[in-house]
């Protein structure tokens, strides 16, 4: 079947349409993609401003005629904290169901983490042994662990690079006290975490997910997204260490530059990369390995698990 999966959120909303049957790994067949930067169009009051909520159900309503247009036979719909911290959500997801048909499932931030978690896992599988999975998103940082496909801890923290631009570096490039300032503040919040995982146990294996560790781990040197998904590719703390330094002194222009980053994320590389560094650097990390997969693969996966099974596949199991 032909699935497309809608995800709301706090930089993007990108629709990704996939081949799918269970058993089988999803084939991506196309993707749908706009940026809206939803955490920055929070006004005072923690609301989605009239503006952006216009371009929102309009995105939405533009991403669902490309996956008709592309054959879908469901999609799947949800928000992440852009939505979900909102102030206003219930009224936005009322607007976004009155005029699109659609109802956008809030995932919670635990529902981030395990989802991705999950995510992680089908793609290295079993013999990866315990898994610690890092997501650095525009609102918020996930963070999970564990040895089977439910991980045994996961928490959300409201560190995500689009936010804590926002609300941290203002300037461009950014004053050196600010900098400071949110690497203190960064450290200081993923600090009270960091028990209730090494409690556990050292993982075997440690993986990053999305679009910010895919660019810092390209400007360090992995290798670019036209080799393929199966490339390995890797970020140690050593080449973070040496590069966060350099972005706090460029400008976001400067930043773009850069192999694999792109134009609009990169004012919000250098907040990506504080909160890579500091995780990595209070979870003892020295290396982790960049999963293709993330979010948005973890919901497709759930759905697929949830299929019924065929009538002829029933009969064989009996």
């Amino acid at each position: 079947m032909r699935l497309g999966v809608l995800d709301v959120g706090s930089n993007t909303v990108h629709l990704l349409v996939v081949d799918a049957h269970p058993g089988a790994r999803p084939l991506p067949a196309h993707s749908h993609k706009s940026e809206l930067r939803l955490a920055e169009l929070l006004d005072e009051d923690g609301a989605i401003g009239p503006d952006g909520v216009d371009r929102l159900v309009a995105t939405i309503a533009g991403a669902l005629q490309a996956a008709e247009d592309k054959g879908c036979e469901d999609v799947l719909p949800f928000a992440t904290s852009a939505v979900r911290e909102a102030s206003n959500a219930d009224q936005v997801l009322a607007r976004v169901r009155d005029e699109t048909g659609i109802d956008l499932a809030v995932l919670s931030g635990a529902e981030e983490a395990r989802l991705t978690f999950l995510a992680a896992r089908r793609w290295f599988g079993w013999s990866a042994g315990r898994l610690l999975v890092l997501d650095i998103g525009g609102g918020s940082l996930e963070i999970s662990y564990g040895m089977d496909e439910e991980p045994d801890a996961a928490v959300s923290l409201p560190l995500g690079a689009g936010r804590l631009t926002a609300g941290w570096l203002p300037g461009d490039p950014p004053d050196p006290a600010e900098v400071k300032a949110l690497r203190r503040h960064v450290r200081a919040r993923i600090a009270r975490s960091v028990g209730e995982f090494t409690r556990l146990g050292r993982p075997d294996h440690v993986v990053g997910t999305s679009k910010t560790f895919k660019q810092l781990a390209r400007i360090a040197g992995a290798a670019r997204s036209t080799e393929g998904l199966y490339v390995q590719r890797a970020l140690t703390r050593k080449s973070l260490e040496e590069w966060v330094p350099k972005l706090a002194a460029m400008t976001a222009e400067q930043r773009g530059t850069l192999p694999g980053v792109s134009e609009g994320r990169a004012a919000q590389l250098l907040a990506g990369a504080l909160v890579a560094e500091g995780a990595m650097d209070l979870f003892g990390v020295e290396e982790l390995e960049i999963c293709p997969w993330a979010l948005r693969e973890g919901v497709i996966l759930r759905r697929l698990d949830h299929l019924p099974t065929e009538p002829t596949e029933q009969a064989a199991l009996r």
